[in-house]
């Protein structure tokens, strides 16, 4: 697998998203985080998984130049397996943990939200839905994600301000649990991965069940025309000349 990396130890898996300086999500980066969480999932020895990145980003979302060359079926294509890809990790039956290395937006924020817990760096990194600044959508499993962790009023202000957040403003949004320096980023996203590995597989999972398959429910049945709503928006003229604007560093 060129786009992530992965390590275990002691009952914990840990994923590291490694594609280029800023962890751009494309199809076959969605494909491989997809596959490295299914193997995860069928692996009895394995009992949380850790989700990282490595830099200064945890992942910028949508490789967005890459996508320009795309046609609008290949891009929905895309879109189909990347909300597929969160609704899986959403529900998958173990506890993960999203490590926050960096800054975190967008699609990147999606995959965040759809985590157990969430812990970020509280130096200079920012975390964003920020789709509505360059004139694009967001899907309907993002937005029941996002109230599912922050609540409707909150999810409001993410969505309609598409600002960049502080680790402590992010934390106080729900948008993360908690914050740590990065010397100490991995210690403490071990820790709380140690303490979902001590707790009962059986229970925890059947508390996950109850909790998020309701979410998952909403989500679902409204995906599809959500997927093809964000496509007409994207290749909009307005939004297009937007996107050809942006530039991955």
């Amino acid at each position: 697998m060129s786009s992530i990396q992965i390590s275990t130890g002691g009952g914990i898996a840990t994923v590291t998203l490694n594609r280029g300086k800023v962890n751009a999500l494309n199809e076959s980066m969605v494909e491989e985080i997809r596959s490295c969480f299914e193997e995860l999932r069928n692996d009895q020895a394995v009992r949380a998984i850790i989700l990282t990145g490595q830099g200064k980003f945890f992942a910028f979302g949508f490789d967005i130049p890459e996508f320009l060359s795309y046609s609008k079926d290949a891009f929905i294509r895309y879109l189909t397996k990347f909300t597929a890809l969160y609704t899986y990790v959403f529900l998958l039956p173990k506890p993960i943990i999203a490590a926050l290395n960096g800054h975190t937006i967008a699609g990147g924020c999606m995959l965040a939200l759809a985590c157990d817990y969430r812990i970020m760096v509280s130096e200079k990194a920012k975390i964003s839905l920020n789709e509505i600044a360059f004139g694009s959508s967001v899907f309907a499993g993002c937005v029941e994600m996002l109230k599912f962790c922050a609540g409707s009023r909150n999810a409001q202000k993410v969505l309609y301000s598409g600002a960049m957040f502080s680790a402590e403003e992010a934390k106080q949004l729900g948008l993360i649990d908690l914050t740590a320096s990065q010397d100490m980023l991995d210690d403490e996203a071990r820790k709380v991965a140690e303490d979902f590995a001590q707790k009962d597989s059986a229970a925890f999972r059947s508390i996950k069940t109850l909790l998020r398959k309701p979410v998952a429910e909403e989500m679902i049945p409204r995906e599809r025309n959500s997927v093809h709503e964000f496509a007409d928006i994207w290749y909009s003229e307005k939004t297009w000349k937007n996107l050809q604007e942006i530039r991955i560093w």
